[in-house]
């Protein structure tokens, strides 16, 4: 007979195994939950997809989501052992590592995210054999005012993007916009309210605002503002690689199958988005909708925001929110992104 004694000796005993002895060769299972940050847009898509498809728990893990408002806040959680993963814009991570953040790039997820949005009165100027920038001049001329132009703080990817489709892609005149920097949810709100003119917004709320005011329209898509604009994408903290690789490449399988998924049965990944990001206000043919937008682009390999995110760089120094070029030497480890598309 199994004494209460005898289990709770062998349940310490299996316990205190390694993971992989208790679970068997390839079985990665973490000792303790994995603590995932992720900014709620569809960007996330692949890594929420894959925890919901169970592929993690495939693989003996558990993940730990929690939601953030911008990529800084969620360094802050990473520099302090928090976090484990990080699933956000890429932007924040070569100055957090050049500023001591042991953190790894190990895969894309989305690139080209933002888009420019008009509202109903700016997006009448955008007429057919008229540049941006005679729209945004004529907006000023009726209105007697600049387009308000809402998008996230000094710095961010939403800023550098917006800033840089003005003034090098459509050359546009200072004078004809005021940018309003607010947050992702109020950016949101301030469109669809008609307190801004415009905004640039990712997935799914462009496809919330053109679907509630359809008079509401998309005058720029990400890849015009910004080519091959660097997104979100999955890292790694460098206390939780040398605790667990093994989870780590688990994770990024994940994600390389998720990306796929979406690419070729929206109807399946649809509604593990609407679990997480809709919470019962987006439903799940907003999502669908979102997933096949135009405005929607997913990337798994990380080499194809590598460059871009050197050009974002030189273009917030230029613009003067970074102080510097922070080097992406280390920042990217491509291996795992590698090992999943071979397996």
């Amino acid at each position: 007979m199994i004494t209460r004694r005898t289990f709770v000796t062998a349940a310490g005993a299996l316990l205190a195994m390694p993971a992989i002895a208790r679970w068997g060769v390839g079985r990665a299972l973490a000792a303790a939950p994995i603590r995932v940050g992720i900014i709620p847009v569809l960007g996330a898509a692949p890594a929420i997809v894959m925890n919901g498809e169970g592929w993690g728990k495939d693989a003996g893990l558990e993940l730990s989501f929690v939601t953030f408002e911008s990529g800084p806040n969620m360094i802050q959680a990473l520099a302090s052992g928090t976090l484990d993963v990080y699933v956000a814009g890429v932007a924040p991570l070569a100055v957090a590592r050049a500023k001591g953040v042991d953190v790894k790039v190990a895969t894309a997820t989305a690139i080209e995210e933002m888009s420019m949005v008009a509202g109903p009165k700016l997006a009448a100027e955008f007429k057919d054999g008229v540049s941006p920038a005679e729209a945004l001049a004529n907006f000023r001329k009726a209105s007697g005012k600049p387009a308000r132009l809402a998008t996230q703080p000094a710095g961010s990817v939403p800023n550098t993007t917006l800033q840089h489709w003005l003034w090098e892609v459509a050359k546009a005149q200072k004078a004809d916009v005021e940018i309003v920097p607010m947050g992702i949810d109020a950016t949101q709100q301030a469109l669809l309210t008609g307190a801004v003119e415009g905004a640039t917004i990712r997935e799914p709320a462009v496809t919330i605002v053109t679907k509630r005011d359809p008079r509401n329209r998309v005058v720029a898509l990400g890849g015009a503002m910004f080519p091959n604009q660097p997104g979100t994408v999955v890292a790694f903290s460098g206390n939780f690689l040398a605790r667990d690789r093994a989870a780590a490449q688990a994770i990024v399988n994940g994600v390389v199958k998720a990306v796929a998924l979406i690419k070729s049965n929206p109807d399946r990944a649809a509604p593990h988005i609407e679990a997480m990001l809709g919470k019962g206000i987006v439903d799940v043919a907003t999502i669908k909708a979102a997933l096949t937008s135009p405005a929607s682009k997913f990337v798994a390999d990380p080499d194809v925001i590598v460059d871009a995110t050197r050009e974002m760089q030189a273009y917030q120094v230029k613009l003067g929110s970074l102080d510097k070029e922070y080097p992406l030497d280390g920042l990217f480890d491509r291996s795992f992104y590698k090992k999943a598309v071979e397996g």
